[in-house]
């Protein structure tokens, strides 16, 4: 059996132009996933966006643009989310459905982020890092593209062992190849240059009794997962991070079978993480 898919956005995420709840929930039964949970985006960092890059971004994006070129994500509208989630719940029995978030930045965020946490019972939490700052600034890392990779990689790494030393609240942290997505085709990507930067993430990581999410949107590493088994991390996730239906589960079987390789298995039942023994 697959696992679960824990990093799933629907049309609730603000990012998500052909995201369905419905249509997510009709995949994740296609594929024989046990269950899944919505972790749509609460985004609480404004991004500045570079002028040149501004007329060609996505109109969605485009459209929340403030003319100073700062894009504020909006709120998450968690109470219409809800209602949807319990909608489905109803209507696919046969699939278990866990509410969810992604923090973005929690740890810059605080108030904001312990207030919606304290205001609604999320049943999976991510936190992630999708920017850098720069002076008074921020910026995503995709817009960033074109700086130096092997300099991006360690500044990102960087903000990740941030979030994580930090007390903010989260269960798993996502996507800790984020930077990667970006990387350039051209340019062979080395895990072993990176290995301190990684391993110190990953220790301080085991070291807070969090989770690692192995996010199949880019293939993690071989090494980061061993790396992780090696710091002592105990406890692994699953997200493909879809933003459409047809992209949840996305390479599971693949990642199921590299996180073996490296000594995980299965939790207690087909809902749980994935757990590292002895």
């Amino acid at each position: 059996m697959l696992p679960q898919d824990s990093h799933v956005h629907t049309e609730w995420s603000w990012d998500t132009v052909t995201g369905s709840m419905v249509q997510s929930c009709q995949r994740a039964l296609a594929l024989g996933l046990p269950s899944l949970a919505f972790t749509e985006h609460a985004d609480l960092t404004p991004w500045l966006i570079p002028e040149p890059i501004r007329p060609h971004l996505p109109d969605h994006f485009r459209v929340r643009l403030r003319t100073d070129g700062v894009l504020a994500p909006p709120a998450l509208d968690v109470e219409g989310y809800l209602a949807c989630v319990q909608e489905c719940r109803e209507r696919f029995p046969d699939l278990r459905i866990l509410s969810g978030v992604e923090l973005s930045e929690p740890h810059w965020h605080r108030p904001e982020a312990d207030a919606l946490l304290a205001a609604h019972r999320f049943e999976r939490v991510l936190g992630s890092v999708h920017s850098l700052p720069e002076g008074s600034h921020h910026y995503e890392l995709s817009v960033i593209a074109d700086r130096p990779t092997d300099a991006t990689l360690r500044a990102y790494l960087g903000e990740v062992l941030g979030l994580v030393e930090s007390t903010a609240d989260f269960e798993v942290l996502a996507h800790i190849d984020y930077a990667l997505r970006t990387w350039p085709s051209s340019k062979p990507f080395v895990a072993a240059d990176f290995e301190e930067e990684f391993r110190t993430v990953l220790r301080a990581l085991a070291g807070s009794g969090r989770a690692l999410e192995l996010n199949t949107k880019v293939p993690l590493p071989h090494d980061v997962l061993l790396w992780w088994a090696a710091e002592g991390g105990r406890i692994l996730s699953f997200g493909s991070d879809a933003h459409a239906p047809e992209l949840v589960g996305h390479a599971f079987a693949e990642a199921a079978a590299l996180a073996t390789s490296c000594g995980f298995q299965p939790g207690r039942t087909p809902h749980d993480l994935w757990i590292r023994r002895g």
